[in-house]
C-alpha cells in the first residue's frame, strides 16, 4: 500500500445551516426588549432601513407606481425592489420615535453601608472601629455573620502586616523623644495581635445595630437577637429558641410542653410568635433591583370572545428607506464595491424584514392554539388547565418543535387571570376515570386548595389527598401528591397539626 498526498474529485450531498437562519432563530429567542435593542441596532448599521413614518404610506406607494419602469436586470430588479416599500404585515399602530433620556446613576445603599453609617455615631477607639468594619466587612446579603471569629481576627491580623512598618517608620522618626515613645507604644496597642475573644465583645457591638438580628452567626442566634430586642427575656418563646430549637424545627410541640411544664397550646401560640420573626434581617437592605416584565403578547375578552394581540407597538416598524430610491434610478453606480455593498445591504434588509414578520406570526398562532385548548384556565382558573405539549403546538401550527419551544421560551402574557410565561401553560397530564387527562399544574392548584380548606387540627395526610383527588377522578400515586406537596412548599400532616 502506497503512502502519500492524493488529489481527487468527491461528489457528495450535506446540510449546511444558512447564517441568516441562525438570525432567524436568534430573532425568535429574543423577548421584546431585547428584540426592540437589536432592531435599534440594526437600524444604525443599515442605511436600507428606515422607520414607518405616520401618515406616510398612501403617499409613498403613489410614487412607487409613478417610477417604475419595464427594464429588467438580469440580478435584481433594483427599481421594483426598492420602490415598493415592502411594507409587510397587516394594519397596526404606527411607531412614533421617542427622545430617550439615559436615566440618570442612582447611588444605592448595600446593608454594609447602612451598618458603617450607624457605626460612625458610636464612641468606638481606633482598634474597636478597625474590628467593626471587619466584622461588617463578612456580614452576607442576609444579615449573617459569613465566617468564624478566628477568621476574623486572622483577617485583621493579615491586614495589619502590610500596615505596621510602614506606620513604624514614621514614628520612628518623630524628633522629640516623648512624643516618638508615645506614638510607638500606642502602635504597639494598635497592631497588637487580635484574638477570638477580642473580637467577640465587638461583635455584640455590631448585633445591637439596626436592623435586629444582624450579625448573627447562625438562624438560632438570629432569633434570639430580634427577640432580646423585644424585651422577651422572659418569654417562653425565648426559652423555646435557646434550649429547644431541634424540637421547635420539627414542630414536636408535645415534647417540649413536657420539659417546660406547660400546656401544648401554649408551646404552639410561642411558635406563633416565632414565626413573626425575621429568619433574613439583611434582605430588606439587599441592593438587587426590581425586574419588571413586559407581556409580548395581550390575551382580551372582546365580545365575549378572547382576542390575541402582539405588543409590538413600541417596536419600530421597518421598511426600506425611501431615500433610496434615487439610488436604484441611476444604474450607472452599480459596479464593484457599490454594487455588492447595495446588494448585501438590501438583501440584510429584507430578510430582517420578513423574519419580524415571520417573528409575529408564529408568536400569534402559537398563543391562538394556547388560548384555544386552555379556554377553562382563562374563564375558570388553574383547576382547569388542560395537558399540553410542545409538539401538539407544533403539529398543529406545521413549524418544529424546536421553533416553538424558542417562541415560549422567557415570553410573557398578559391576560385577564393575570401575566403569566407562556411555559406555564404547557405541563403534563394525569389520567382520571373517565379516560381522560387533567393536567399536573391543574392538580397542584387541587392540592393546595384542599390544603387551605382542611381542617388545621385534624390536618389531610397525602393519602386522605389521594383518596379526596380520586373522588374527583383523578387517577394518582401517594408519592406524587408528596412531591407536589413539596414543590408548593407545604409542609406533611403532621407539622401543620394544630392543637
Amino acid at each position: 500500500m502506497r503512502t502519500g498526498l492524493y488529489q481527487g474529485a468527491d461528489l457528495r450531498q450535506e446540510l449546511r445551516v444558512n447564517p441568516r437562519l441562525y438570525q432567524a432563530m436568534d430573532l425568535l429567542y429574543m423577548p421584546l426588549l431585547d428584540l426592540q435593542t437589536r432592531l435599534e441596532q440594526e437600524l444604525s448599521e443599515n442605511p436600507f432601513l428606515e422607520l414607518t413614518e405616520p401618515d406616510s404610506d398612501d403617499e409613498f406607494e403613489v410614487d412607487a407606481e409613478e417610477d417604475s419602469g419595464d427594464e429588467q436586470d438580469d440580478e435584481i430588479d433594483w427599481d421594483e425592489v426598492l420602490l415598493d416599500g415592502f411594507d409587510t404585515g397587516g394594519p397596526r399602530e404606527k411607531y412614533e420615535p421617542r427622545e430617550e433620556f439615559e436615566s440618570p446613576i442612582v447611588g444605592v445603599r448595600h446593608l454594609q453601608d447602612y451598618l458603617n453609617e450607624q457605626l460612625g455615631f458610636l464612641h468606638l477607639d481606633d482598634r474597636q472601629a478597625w474590628i467593626a468594619g471587619e466584622i461588617v466587612g463578612n456580614i452576607d446579603d442576609d444579615g449573617f455573620l459569613s465566617c468564624t471569629l478566628q477568621d476574623v481576627a486572622d483577617g485583621l491580623n493579615g491586614s495589619a502586616e502590610s500596615l505596621r512598618d510602614a506606620a513604624l517608620s514614621r514614628a520612628r522618626e518623630i524628633e522629640d523623644e516623648k512624643d516618638r515613645e508615645e506614638e510607638l507604644a500606642e502602635l504597639a496597642r494598635i497592631f497588637a495581635p487580635h484574638t477570638p475573644d477580642e473580637v467577640e465583645p465587638v461583635l455584640r457591638v455590631v448585633q445591637s445595630l439596626d436592623p435586629a438580628g444582624v450579625g448573627a452567626r447562625d438562624l438560632q442566634e438570629c432569633l434570639d437577637l430580634q427577640m432580646q430586642r423585644e424585651g422577651q427575656e422572659d418569654a417562653l418563646a425565648l426559652a423555646i429558641v435557646r434550649d429547644h430549637f431541634d424540637a421547635l424545627g420539627n414542630h414536636r410541640w408535645a415534647e417540649i410542653a413536657r420539659t417546660l411544664e406547660v400546656s401544648p397550646k401554649a408551646v404552639q401560640d410561642a411558635a406563633d410568635e416565632i414565626a413573626r420573626l425575621d429568619p433574613r434581617p439583611g434582605r430588606r437592605y439587599a441592593a438587587d433591583p426590581d425586574h419588571y416584565v413586559i407581556p409580548d403578547l395581550i390575551v382580551d375578552k372582546v365580545g365575549g370572545e378572547y382576542l390575541v394581540f402582539v405588543n409590538d407597538t413600541g417596536l419600530p416598524r421597518l421598511r426600506l428607506a425611501q431615500a433610496y430610491r434615487e439610488v436604484a434610478a441611476d444604474r450607472s453606480k452599480y459596479v464593484g464595491e457599490n454594487r455588492e455593498f447595495i446588494a448585501n445591504k438590501l438583501n440584510a434588509a429584507n430578510w430582517l424584514i420578513q423574519v419580524i414578520e415571520q417573528r409575529r406570526q408564529t408568536m400569534l398562532g402559537v398563543m391562538r392554539f394556547i388560548v384555544d385548548r386552555q379556554s377553562g384556565f382563562f374563564e375558570k382558573g388553574v383547576q382547569h388547565l388542560k395537558p399540553l405539549t410542545l409538539r401538539e403546538v407544533a403539529e398543529h401550527i406545521g413549524m418544529a418543535e424546536s421553533t416553538v419551544s424558542r417562541v415560549t421560551n422567557e415570553k410573557y402574557v398578559q391576560s385577564p387571570a393575570g401575566v403569566y410565561p407562556l411555559k406555564f401553560f404547557f405541563s403534563g397530564g394525569l389520567p382520571t376515570a373517565m379516560g381522560k387527562e387533567v393536567s399536573s399544574r391543574g392538580v397542584q392548584a387541587r392540592v393546595k386548595s384542599l390544603v387551605d380548606a382542611e381542617d388545621r387540627r385534624r390536618p389531610l395526610t397525602d393519602q386522605a389527598i389521594v383518596n379526596l383527588l380520586k373522588g374527583d377522578g383523578v387517577k394518582i400515586a401517594r408519592r406524587t401528591v408528596a412531591k407536589y406537596r413539596d414543590q408548593l412548599g407545604i409542609l406533611p400532616a403532621r407539622m401543620r397539626k394544630r392543637i
